[in-house]
């Protein structure tokens, strides 16, 4: 799948965008980062640990810079675009250590946080300016609208040929069936009214809606059908695929207002998204809930991976170029992270980073011919359970120990929200490889957490966030340039 095509005005745009950040960065060096996720992958709970951490100096001896003493520390800054809604940390760290705890709401529109690092540098000229600072601009966004981005390359016709013969088949016949009744009813050629169109637009977002909770991803274009915003209702969200007609077709058609309406859509949401957040990127990491496709069976590992492979098509990949950086910025490393590796033993993350890797291949592959670096890590944020053993059968078994969230069910048992249990997890193939090939989910004894119930606190009173390798995600992700 190609990189999604800029016109002339965007890369002009792009580049004076680019240009006016580095301009207000000629002191202080930013970095900006994107942080995504696919279908509940965590991305709220990642960017709030991270940042956390990041203030209080948490306990991250995976990230070089604070392990080899010279990392000083950090603050919150105000982001200098007034237009672009802030990322809510206070609140999401209130809702994560009340009383009692509750994971906050997941990623519906985009938002910033801007945080400033100061550190000393690994290298001794540069420690004779003093302690160097660098600002973090966190970009946070929805992974459906990233998911939106190949239909800047797609006419109507071409992207309602695809979503038909998608919606057709078995493993999606089911969630697409009354799109696909009412669909039947109608004739394209026909005048146009916008409550035919309210009605096809209302079965189509059901179809999505549906395909998204059985695990499907590819199928979820266009994102902002299921994260809708302030648009709701809009025409630019009111349209649904069609078949082309043969002959002439009616310019006061119902398949000419839906084609209006979904070029609308680009040219009114996608490409500005593109324009003005997504192509300003230098880091992405990329929140993944491998956990739950494996859990749903083999048709949601495959379109997992085609969604991934997707996804890595649409970013500006390459080596960064410090010379051209002020007019052009590229996304030189991408990290992977099969979030919620608290949910199997550790024993299994060697086995879970594998599966990842395997689902990433491609795409990893296409990020290195760009001249971009990719890795794969399974993480949790913020860690949900602990560890320990029990005796089954004669066979000592390694378990999770946890509070399942109130209403999750395993073997008849309903769980009040408030009772610790010890689990076994179950485990994963070594071979990632049969997860395309036997076509039955994992067994795996999947359920979900709440957030730690009892927290420690540092020297200083503040809260710590037990977390899995967010430190070296870290590191990863910002690490070089603080060296």
């Amino acid at each position: 799948m190609p990189q999604p095509p800029t016109r002339l005005t965007d890369e002009i745009g792009i580049a004076l965008s680019n240009l006016a950040d580095s301009a207000t960065g000629v002191m202080t060096p930013t970095l900006r980062l994107g942080v995504t996720g696919l279908s509940r992958a965590g991305k709220t709970i990642f960017i709030t640990a991270l940042v956390h951490n990041l203030l209080t100096n948490g306990r991250l001896p995976g990230f070089v810079p604070a392990s080899e003493g010279r990392f000083i520390g950090a603050r919150l800054a105000e982001y200098p675009d007034a237009t672009i809604p802030r990322f809510a940390y206070e609140q999401h760290l209130a809702t994560l250590t009340g009383n009692p705890p509750t994971w906050p709401e997941g990623t519906k529109r985009i938002s910033q946080l801007r945080i400033v690092l100061k550190y000393q540098s690994a290298k001794w000229w540069s420690n004779m300016r003093g302690p160097a600072t660098l600002n973090l601009d966190i970009v946070d966004y929805p992974g459906e609208w990233l998911l939106d981005l190949p239909l800047l390359g797609l006419s109507y016709a071409e992207w309602s040929k695809d979503a038909l013969e998608r919606a057709q088949k078995p493993g999606h016949l089911a969630e697409a069936s009354e799109f696909l009744t009412e669909l039947n009813t109608v004739d394209v050629k026909g005048e146009a009214t916008d409550v035919l169109a309210e009605h096809l637009a209302a079965a189509f977002t059901t179809y999505l809606r549906r395909s998204r909770e059985h695990g499907a991803l590819s199928t979820l274009p266009p994102g902002r059908f299921l994260l809708p915003g302030d648009l709701e209702g809009s025409p630019a969200l009111t349209f649904a695929p069609l078949p082309l007609p043969a002959g002439d077709i009616p310019r006061n058609s119902l398949y000419r207002m839906l084609e209006q309406r979904y070029e609308a859509y680009k040219d009114r949401i996608v490409r500005p998204f593109f324009r003005d957040h997504f192509a300003r990127l230098d880091r992405q990491i990329v929140l993944v809930d491998t956990l739950r496709a494996l859990n749903t069976g083999a048709a949601a590992v495959s379109d997992l991976e085609t969604a991934l492979t997707a996804v890595m098509a649409c970013f500006r990949q390459g080596e960064a170029n410090p010379i051209l950086r002020p007019f052009s910025r590229r996304i030189d490393r991408v990290l992977f992270a099969a979030t919620k590796a608290d949910h199997v033993h550790h024993t299994s993350h060697d086995k879970l980073e594998a599966i990842l890797n395997r689902l990433v291949a491609n795409a990893a592959k296409r990020g290195r011919f760009a001249g971009a670096d990719a890795k794969s890590m399974a993480v949790a944020g913020i860690r949900a359970t602990t560890e320990g053993t029990i005796r089954e059968d004669g066979h000592t078994l390694p378990t999770l120990v946890g509070t399942p969230i109130a209403g999750e069910e395993l073997d008849g048992t309903v769980y009040d929200g408030k009772t610790e249990i010890a689990l076994f997890p179950g485990d994963l193939p070594a071979r990632p490889d049969s997860l395309f090939e036997d076509g039955a989910p994992v067994d795996l004894n999947f359920l979900r957490f709440t957030p730690p119930q009892r927290l420690e606190r540092n020297a200083a009173g503040d809260v710590v966030l037990p977390h899995i390798r967010l430190d070296r995600a870290i590191d990863y992700l910002i690490g070089d340039w603080m060296a």
